[in-house]
């Protein structure tokens, strides 16, 4: 059965036939820590639009070694090191980076800047896509799944 999104690797595999709720290049210092990435395009599905199949075959991780017990976990593949996905453990989201985790960054575009702070000196970015210092105003956190 094909699907709409498809990504993880060869061992976990992750899709999704529902759209995403939010696309943004993200500029936060957690993202640049674990990514290495200067930006990075991340994007958010409601926790139960995104599945997993051999689930079982992950390692999670806090995402955020700073806070290790915030709400984010990072998923890798147990057979390869993949990273897989970033798993919320309050079950409102489940999070992909496209060009890190398997998934082609063009389906889904970013669609806004995110948690741009101009004290790190960065230029702003001038893309003529919306730039804010955290989410978008209108971004609304799911329920639990």
């Amino acid at each position: 059965m094909s699907h709409r999104y498809v990504g993880g690797c060869e061992h976990v595999r992750t899709w999704s036939d529902h759209d995403p709720i939010d696309n943004h290049t993200c500029h936060c210092s957690v993202c640049k820590r674990v990514t290495g990435q200067p930006t990075t395009h991340v994007v958010f599905f409601k926790h139960g639009d995104l599945h997993g199949v051999n689930e079982h075959n992950m390692n999670r991780q806090p995402f955020n070694s700073e806070n290790p017990d915030g709400p984010l976990e990072l998923c890798t593949c147990k057979t390869c090191g993949a990273p897989i996905m970033l798993d919320d453990k309050q079950h409102r989201i489940r999070v992909i980076v496209p060009n890190l985790m398997g998934y082609p960054p063009a389906g889904m575009p970013a669609t806004y800047h995110a948690f741009y702070d101009p004290k790190t000196g960065v230029p702003k970015p001038a893309d003529g896509r919306p730039v804010h210092e955290g989410l978008r105003p209108d971004f609304v956190w799911p329920q639990a799944s």
